[in-house]
C-alpha cells in the first residue's frame, strides 16, 4: 500500500488537451486556398485576356513599345502583380479575423492560468488561436511589405498596436499585447503573453502591455502580465520575468529588469556626460511638445 502511496505522488500527470487537428487543418487550410483565390482571378484573368493577346501574341517585337495598348500592358504587369499580393495579404487577414472572432465567441481571451492536465474549452481554443495566428503572421512579417503585419494584428483582433511601431521579426508577439505609438521592438525582442510551465504545465496567460516611445533592442524577453511604462529604453539581452514593471523615463538592463544608473549608462555605450544630457533634454522637448499637441486637441474638442 505504502509503495503505491509513494508511486502516485512521483507519476507525473499526462496532458489532456484535446489538440483536434481537424480544426487546424481545415482552419489552415481555408485561410490557405481563400487566399489565392482573388488574387489568382486577378491575375489570371489580366494575363489571359491582357497581357497575352497584346504582347505574347503581337509578331514584332518592336510593335510592343510602339503601339499604346502593347506597352501598357507590359508596363501594367508589375503593378498587377502587387496589386494580387496585396489582395492575397488582405484575404488573410479577412478570413484570420472571421475565426478569430468566432473562436472569441465560443471560448473569449482571458487573462489567467490555463491548466494543461484537465479537460478545457479555454486550453483548447487557446491552441486553435495560437495556431491560426502564425501562418498570416509569417506571411507578413516575411513578405514584401513587413510593416503590414501591424495592420494584419490589429485588424484580427489578436493585439493592439499604436501609430508609428516597428516591429522586427520574431517568435513571438502574435497575440494579447498591448503596444504605444512610436515604438521599437528589436529583432528576437518577444513580449510573451503566454509562458507554459514544464512539459505538461499550465499556461500562464496575461497581457503584456509597453507605453510610448518603447526601445528593446533586441533579444529581450518579456513575460507574461508585465508593463513597460513610456520612454522605457531596454538595453539588448535585458529580461522582464512575469508581472515586471518599469517606471519609464530610464534605461534597464539585466535580468530581471532593473533601472541603470549614469555612470554605468555612460560606460556601457561609451558616451559623455554631456550626450547624456542633450538626450535628457531632446526627451523633456519632446514630451512639452507631446503635452502641447494633447492641449491643443482638447481646446478643438472643447
Amino acid at each position: 500500500m505504502l509503495d503505491e502511496i509513494e508511486a502516485s505522488d512521483t507519476e507525473v500527470t499526462k496532458e489532456r488537451i484535446k489538440l483536434q487537428y481537424h480544426w487546424y487543418l481545415t482552419i489552415f487550410f481555408i485561410i490557405y486556398y481563400l487566399s489565392y483565390v482573388i488574387a489568382g482571378i486577378i491575375f489570371m484573368s489580366y494575363i489571359v485576356y491582357i497581357f497575352v493577346p497584346y504582347v505574347l501574341l503581337v509578331d514584332n517585337l518592336i510593335a510592343i513599345f510602339t503601339n499604346f495598348y502593347s506597352l501598357l500592358a507590359l508596363i501594367a504587369l508589375p503593378f498587377v502583380i502587387i496589386v494580387s499580393y496585396l489582395s492575397r495579404l488582405f484575404v488573410i487577414g479577412i478570413v484570420t479575423r472571421f475565426f478569430w472572432r468566432l473562436t472569441e465567441r465560443i471560448s473569449p481571451t482571458k487573462d489567467g492560468i490555463i491548466p494543461r492536465n484537465i479537460p478545457s474549452k479555454a486550453a483548447n481554443f487557446y491552441h486553435i488561436r495560437s495556431f491560426m495566428i502564425k501562418y498570416g503572421k509569417n506571411i507578413f512579417k516575411k513578405g514584401v511589405f513587413p510593416w503590414l503585419a501591424n495592420w494584419f494584428f490589429n485588424f484580427t483582433g489578436s493585439n493592439v498596436i499604436e501609430k508609428g511601431t516597428t516591429f522586427e521579426e520574431s517568435i513571438g508577439n502574435d497575440k494579447n499585447i498591448y503596444v504605444g505609438k512610436n515604438c521599437y521592438i528589436g529583432v528576437d525582442a518577444t513580449l510573451a503573453s503566454h509562458v507554459v510551465e514544464g512539459v505538461f504545465g499550465n499556461i500562464i496567460y496575461f497581457k503584456v502591455k509597453a507605453g510610448d516611445n518603447v526601445t528593446l533592442s533586441g533579444l529581450n524577453p518579456v513575460g507574461p502580465g508585465s508593463e513597460l511604462e513610456d520612454d522605457s529604453y531596454i538595453f539588448p539581452m535585458a529580461a522582464a520575468t512575469k508581472f515586471n514593471k518599469t517606471k519609464g523615463n530610464n534605461y534597464y538592463y539585466g535580468m530581471p529588469l532593473r533601472r541603470i544608473f549614469k555612470k554605468k549608462i555612460m560606460n556601457y555605450l561609451k558616451i559623455s556626460e554631456d550626450d547624456l544630457n542633450r538626450a535628457e533634454e531632446l526627451r523633456v522637448r519632446r514630451e512639452n511638445q507631446k503635452k502641447e499637441r494633447e492641449l491643443k486637441v482638447s481646446n478643438k474638442e472643447n
